[in-house]
């Protein structure tokens, strides 16, 4: 009889990128280019996640080095034995059975991004029929954003009705206080209990730098509104475009910090996005990385 492992053996991390160059050359020359100390492959990934303690992980196709390819990705699913699943990038005339295959391969989401030029838009028609055919598969929205750049967005996704997951503790401008509009639209949003929000990146915002304190405050402030049933926690690794070295175990003690409750990072780290995302247990004795 196959066996599964109690549940404080499980743990994901929601937010991590693969970009294999060598079996998937990087092939997006208008966005940033990923150097090669910001690569990762799966099987490095795998030894990353095995060496801290966790188990699965939510892989977001990178913009930057593969823009609306996701092969890299799928392929990181296909052979990584239950470990992971994916949030897509996908444009507007992405076909039907496109969709599906993503879906089948285990895509559970599709990732919107603001900041470059050239990201599929959430803006106009286009925008609002792909959100539909996305929500018909069983896909959330996953927004990247900074500071106010949300107001723009929420209208148009609460019209869809879609479930939303909101990248990096929705990127706020520490220096303008818990009090700024695009936050408090945020905190708004988690209060009405269809989205989720990933307690990552604070290296992305923070204006001190380790270890990230400036950032609690407005941590604190999406736990309460979002509640821990709606929160995850991702490394953003292999930490790409960054302007200081990111080490894997310095970023994962700040969630320690945030929440020094076991029961309550063992929510965080498995109960909530095993429901959102859809992660299983492994069989005992998985094969190790």
């Amino acid at each position: 009889m196959t066996q599964v492992l109690p549940s404080e053996a499980w743990a994901v991390d929601a937010h991590a990128h693969v970009l294999d160059a060598a079996r998937f050359p990087l092939n997006n020359p208008l966005a940033y280019q990923p150097q090669a100390n910001e690569c990762g492959t799966p099987r490095e990934f795998e030894v990353v996640l095995a060496a801290h303690g966790f188990t699965h992980g939510l892989l977001v196709n990178p913009f930057a080095g593969y823009a609306l390819d996701n092969r890299c990705m799928l392929d990181a699913i296909a052979s990584g034995g239950g470990r992971f699943k994916g949030v897509a990038l996908v444009g507007h005339d992405a076909s039907d059975a496109h969709l599906q295959m993503l879906a089948d391969s285990g895509v559970v989401g599709a990732r919107f991004n603001t900041l470059f030029s050239g990201a599929t838009s959430l803006q106009g028609k286009e925008g609002e029929r792909l959100l539909a055919r996305i929500k018909e598969i069983g896909w959330f929205a996953q927004i990247y954003f900074h500071d106010d750049e949300v107001l723009k967005l929420l209208p148009i996704l609460s019209a869809s009705g879609i479930r939303v997951v909101v990248d990096h503790c929705a990127c706020p401008d520490i220096s303008r206080g818990l009090a700024q509009p695009g936050f408090q639209a945020v905190l708004e949003l988690g209060r009405r209990g269809q989205a989720g929000i990933k307690l990552s990146g604070p290296f992305r915002y923070s204006q001190r730098g380790w270890p990230y304190e400036d950032c609690d405050p407005f941590v604190a402030a999406l736990m309460e509104a979002f509640t821990l049933d709606n929160c995850f926690w991702g490394s953003d690794w292999p930490f790409v475009r960054v302007p200081r070295r990111i080490d894997y175990r310095p970023t994962q003690q700040v969630l320690e910090r945030w929440l020094p409750d076991a029961a309550d990072r063992r929510k965080v780290l498995w109960d909530s996005p095993r429901r959102w995302f859809g992660f299983e247990p492994l069989a005992q004795g998985h094969p190790a990385p």
